[in-house]
């Protein structure tokens, strides 16, 4: 009984021991070959300019001060020189033998001179063959052949919770070897509409920019691109750009050196919940169309503001950034089935995909008419008057309320005065706004408690507002 109670127990500790170790991976194998084709990436860029007084933007405790002071040093007299080099480090990565290698654009942005070493400690002048701004993927290329190159994984088989890897070279150490986890996927940052990010908890810090990031079996799953600190340092959330989405681009680049996007040529937003209801969906998703560009994809092929775009070539869209990936992945030119729900039926609209062009800067002026403080506010808490001709043509509108005051905190989150008030929707059907009187007669018509979303245009852009739980009268 003893020797079969003293083998449960052995049984048990090896069990633990092996528990353990696959809740602990070693990196020691995975460090020493993955890192052979992982670079350190150095940049030169002469800055030319009239010499003046430029303070550190750092105090002395704060980690950037040495950085700063080091690449532009201060000159007797406290001046900049009229000429200079800046200097910044990156990693990046080798993918062929031949010499080519991805890093991120932001890396070799503006660069004179890009330096690559590689792990031998040999140094090659690198050429940017192309870079990506809106995804942040640059692909340059040195002169030499056989070299190390890494392997590729399907990002699409990432998942969340699985060990990950990063080699780069944080503050120019290179070879530096962090570990974590995925935290999540398909991550949206702003004014990054065309990477879905992988966001993890793996250390990354200036100069890991560009480098690898490895699953298990030693696999790049990813490029890291971006941290969220509000110290300038490491607080434990990163984020990678997909491998599959940086090999798209690089093949672009390397064969015309720039990247075409498809463009549909609409201005889109979230579907809340409130806004669901209002638009008779059963559930949030989609992508609403606030407004459509005018001679735009869209518009020839007969899309509306007030569409929700549910699918896109037959691909569901979940949530309102998936659109921008999906339309930008599509050649310019291709013809695309556009699944919209409207006035409370489905329907297919085929739509020719234009091709993305830099946007330009909107200005907008728009005139005001004079506050009517003594006006009473509306169940919205909303004082509104109506356009006057001169206001029409100037901003090219036939109808609307100009909202001359919120006096409601549950408006002030989400409307200011200037906003024009375009329609009210309701279960799906939307309404006009021309007086102030059919407006209020609108709201009436609101039970107390109930959400009312409004078609807001304010400058430019049109967006849909809902105001939670309406006040009686």
């Amino acid at each position: 009984m003893k020797r079969f109670i003293a083998l449960i127990l052995l049984i048990a500790v090896h069990a633990l021991a092996a528990a353990q170790m696959r809740g602990l991976p070693d990196f020691t194998e995975l460090a020493e070959k993955q890192g052979l084709a992982v670079v350190n990436i150095s940049t030169t860029q002469m800055v030319r300019g009239q010499s003046q007084v430029m303070p550190f933007p750092f105090d002395e405790n704060d980690p950037a001060f040495e950085f700063f002071k080091r690449f532009i040093p201060r000159q007797p007299g406290g001046g900049v020189p009229r000429e200079f080099e800046n200097r910044s480090l990156g990693s990046g990565f080798i993918i062929s033998g031949d010499g080519y290698i991805l890093t991120n654009a932001h890396v070799v942005d503006g660069a004179d001179e890009v330096t690559v070493r590689l792990n031998d400690k040999r140094e090659f002048k690198a050429k940017t063959i192309g870079a990506d701004k809106r995804t942040d993927i640059a692909l340059i290329k040195i002169e030499a052949t056989g070299l190390p190159a890494v392997k590729l994984a399907d990002a699409s088989q990432l998942k969340v919770g699985e060990w990950v890897v990063a080699i780069g070279s944080p503050f120019g150490f290179d070879n530096s070897v962090t570990a974590g986890i995925v935290s999540a996927k398909g991550r949206s940052l702003p004014q990054e509409n065309y990477v879905p990010f992988i966001q993890t908890d793996v250390a990354i810090n200036p100069g890991n920019s560009g480098g690898p990031l490895f699953n298990l079996r030693g696999e790049v799953v990813g490029i890291n691109s971006q941290i969220y600190s509000r110290s300038g340092g490491y607080m434990g959330v990163s984020f990678a750009i997909p491998i599959d989405v940086a090999m798209e681009i690089q093949e672009q680049l390397r064969s015309s050196g720039k990247v075409s996007r498809g463009r549909l040529g609409v201005v889109i937003q979230e579907v809340s919940k409130e806004l669901a209801d209002s638009l008779g969906l059963s559930r949030p998703m989609g992508a609403v169309v606030n407004a459509v560009e005018k001679g735009g994809p869209a518009e020839k092929a007969g899309l509306e503001p007030g569409d929700v775009i549910l699918r896109f070539d037959g691909k569901p869209i979940n949530n309102s950034a998936d659109l921008p990936r999906m339309v930008g992945s599509t050649r310019p030119g291709n013809r695309s089935v556009v699944q919209v729900w409207r006035k409370g039926t489905n329907r297919d609209i085929p739509v020719t995909i234009g091709e993305m062009i830099e946007e330009k800067q909107a200005s907008a002026r728009q005139s005001r008419g004079s506050r009517v403080p003594e006006q009473a506010a509306n169940r919205l808490g909303l004082v509104v008057s109506e356009l006057t001709a001169e206001q029409k043509r100037e901003l090219k509108m036939n109808s609307g309320l100009l909202i001359e005051d919120v006096r409601s905190a549950s408006a002030r989150a989400d409307l200011r005065p200037g906003d024009i008030v375009i329609a009210v929707i309701s279960r799906g059907a939307t309404t006009e706004v021309k007086t102030v009187d059919q407006f209020n007669k609108l709201l009436a018509r609101f039970e107390k408690g109930s959400n009312v979303t409004l078609l807001i245009r304010r400058g430019e852009m049109q967006t849909f507002v809902t105001i939670r739980n309406l006040n009686g009268d």
